[in-house]
């Protein structure tokens, strides 16, 4: 089995001094980038481990939650520079408004903006309608929210890979709610789903519905991502 550490990214600032917690500066992230180049680490779509047995060499993901402004601002250039590829959740409800669970502070991508993206590099995936924590929901709540995603995508031709990142990696973990949860995650089509965890994933993955993601801090020294990228969380 092959290690595939998925790295977890959110919001981008051109100021070194508020690179902290989900918010790293644009200079980190193109530390972070140029090592991956560097060091010839490949990094890889969703949608092209499906039909892989195994991986060679050095293998990453990259994923970005919540489609804010700052990250077509900032990441896409970079991932273009050092020939990465990235997956980017949307959370389908706030397309062309603010992140308003974060109290509305980050403009969030327009359906202009995501249409534009270039597949070759980024990979659109599901991050909820609502961004809500699933455990918090009746199952048909969540069925509700795979409906009005799915009314988006077909409404707008939008070219999205059914991998959901959970918001906040919050999923139902108790019986008989998480055997009925991943039920309808199958059943909505979802191929892989991802939580955080914070620990290097085997591939091919035990349970495609419970990857464990690297959740990236601001504040690490490039000498810490460097650990936990290929050691993830120890204790």
């Amino acid at each position: 089995m092959s290690q595939l550490p998925v790295l977890m990214y959110h919001n981008i600032t051109d100021e070194n001094i508020k690179s902290r917690g989900l918010t790293i500066s644009a200079k980190k992230l193109e530390e972070h980038f140029q090592y991956l180049a560097t060091n010839n680490f490949k990094t890889y779509h969703l949608s092209e481990l499906e039909n892989l047995k195994s991986l060679s060499g050095k293998a990453v993901v990259i994923t970005y939650d919540d489609i804010t402004e700052n990250q077509l601002r900032y990441a896409v250039p970079l991932l273009e520079k050092y020939n990465l590829k990235a997956t980017f959740f949307i959370p389908f409800n706030y397309i062309g408004k603010t992140d308003y669970w974060n109290n509305g502070t980050e403009k969030i991508m327009s359906m202009e903006q995501l249409q534009s993206l270039d597949p070759k590099i980024v990979e659109l995936g599901y991050h909820s309608f609502m961004h809500q924590k699933y455990a918090d929901l009746s199952a048909p709540e969540i069925a509700n929210d795979f409906e009005q995603c799915a009314k988006v995508i077909l409404d707008n031709g939008l070219p999205v890979y059914p991998a959901l990142a959970y918001p906040y990696g919050n999923y139902p973990k108790q019986e008989p709610a998480k055997s009925s949860f991943k039920r309808q995650l199958k059943d909505n089509g979802m191929r892989l789903a991802f939580r955080i965890g914070n620990r290097i994933n085997k591939f091919p993955f035990s349970d495609n519905y419970e990857i464990q993601r690297i959740d990236v801090k601001g504040e690490w020294s490039l000498f810490k991502f460097r650990l936990m990228l290929k050691f993830g969380k120890l204790f």
